[in-house]
C-alpha cells in the first residue's frame, strides 16, 4: 500500500490530468458550436449532434437548442448521473457556466462529484437520493430549486414516466427524458410504478425499464410540451415547453422514433449478451406493463397498437 501522502499526491495529479483533458475536449468542441450557430435549420436534431461528456451525441443537440431558444434560465437539473463524468449537463456546466443540481442514488458517486474541482469552481449541487414520484418535489424544494429552469434531464432507468408526471415544483423549458425503444413507436406503455424498482433486479437482462416514446408523448400533452425529436442513439427524447417551441418542428412519436442500436443486455451471471432487434422484445414480452391508452395492466407481448 502506498504511503498516505504519496497516494494523495497521485490523486491530485490524476485530478489535474482529468481537468486538463476536459479543457482540451471543450476547446475542440468550440468549432462545432460555431457551426451550429452559423448553420441553417437542421433537418432533424440528429444533424446537430456531437459528444463531449454526454453518453451519445446529446451535447450537440443541447447546444443547438439553447442557442435556438435563447434567452433561457441558465440552470439545470439532472437525475441519474453516477460520477458525473458522462452526463447530459456536464458540458453545460463547464462550457456555458450554467448552475445546477444533480441527483444520484449512490452516495459513492455523489462523494466523487463533490471531491471534483468542478464542485468549487461552479455553482453546483450534488445530492444523494433514491428518487420516487412521492419525494421528487420535496427533494428539489429542499435543494433550493423551484420555478423556471432551462433544462431538466431524467434518466433513472425505471420510473421515469411516473416521476415526470408528478414533478411540478420546477418549470423547465427543455426536458430530456430517456425512453425504452424496445417498446416500439406505437405502444403507449410504461413499467408499473414501483418505488423500489431497480432495472437489473426487475430482470437480469436489464431490458425491462422505463416508458415508450408514445407514453411520454401522451404525458407531455398534459404537461404542456411538444416533442421535437430524439437522438440518433435512440434513447433520449426532447420536449420543449409549448410557449417556447418557436418554429422548431413538432413531431409525432412515429416521426421522431429512433430504434436503439446499442446492445447492453446481460445474462443471469451479468455478462453482456448483446441482444439486438426483436431479441430484446422477446426477452421481456412476458412482463406486465401499464397501458396508458387502456389505463390498465397488460402483458407486453399481448398488446397491439390502438
Amino acid at each position: 500500500m502506498l504511503p498516505f501522502n504519496k497516494s494523495s499526491q497521485i490523486q491530485r495529479e490524476l485530478a489535474k490530468m482529468r481537468s486538463e483533458i476536459d479543457s482540451l475536449k471543450i476547446l475542440a468542441a468550440h468549432p462545432l458550436i460555431q457551426n451550429i450557430r452559423r448553420g441553417a435549420n437542421p433537418a432533424s436534431l440528429r444533424d446537430t449532434e456531437f459528444k463531449v461528456f454526454s453518453q451519445f451525441g446529446d451535447d450537440g443537440i443541447i447546444q443547438y437548442l439553447i442557442h435556438r431558444l435563447e434567452p433561457l434560465p441558465d440552470s439545470f437539473i439532472e437525475f441519474g448521473v453516477e460520477n458525473y463524468r458522462e452526463s447530459n449537463t456536464r458540458f453545460l456546466l463547464l462550457n456555458n457556466n450554467w448552475c445546477g443540481l444533480v441527483l444520484d442514488g449512490n452516495q459513492k458517486w455523489v462523494d466523487q462529484i463533490r471531491s471534483d474541482e468542478i464542485y468549487w469552481r461552479h455553482t453546483f449541487t450534488a445530492e444523494q437520493a433514491w428518487i420516487t414520484r412521492d419525494n421528487i418535489n420535496d427533494l428539489l424544494r429542499d435543494s433550493g430549486f423551484r420555478g423556471e429552469i432551462g433544462l431538466l434531464s431524467i434518466d433513472i432507468d425505471g420510473n421515469d414516466y411516473w416521476v415526470w408526471e408528478k414533478l411540478d415544483i420546477v418549470d423547465p423549458v427543455i426536458v430530456i427524458i430517456e425512453y425504452n425503444s424496445i417498446f416500439g413507436p406505437d405502444l403507449a406503455v410504461t413499467i408499473p410504478y414501483d418505488p423500489k424498482f431497480a432495472r437489473h433486479k426487475a430482470h437480469y437482462s436489464g431490458q425491462f425499464w422505463g416508458a415508450s416514446l408514445s407514453a411520454l408523448d401522451l404525458l407531455k400533452k398534459r404537461k404542456g410540451f411538444s416533442l421535437v425529436g430524439c437522438n440518433s442513439a435512440g434513447n433520449n427524447a426532447y420536449f420543449i415547453r409549448n410557449i417556447r417551441v418557436d418554429k422548431l418542428p413538432v413531431l409525432t412519436p412515429k416521426q421522431a422514433f429512433v430504434d436503439a442500436r446499442f446492445r447492453d443486455s446481460r445474462s443471469r451471471s451479468g455478462q453482456l449478451t448483446n441482444l439486438s432487434g426483436h431479441q430484446r422484445f422477446e426477452a421481456i414480452k412476458h412482463f406486465e406493463v401499464y397501458d396508458l391508452h387502456r389505463e390498465k395492466l397488460a402483458v407486453l407481448g399481448s398488446l397491439r397498437p390502438v
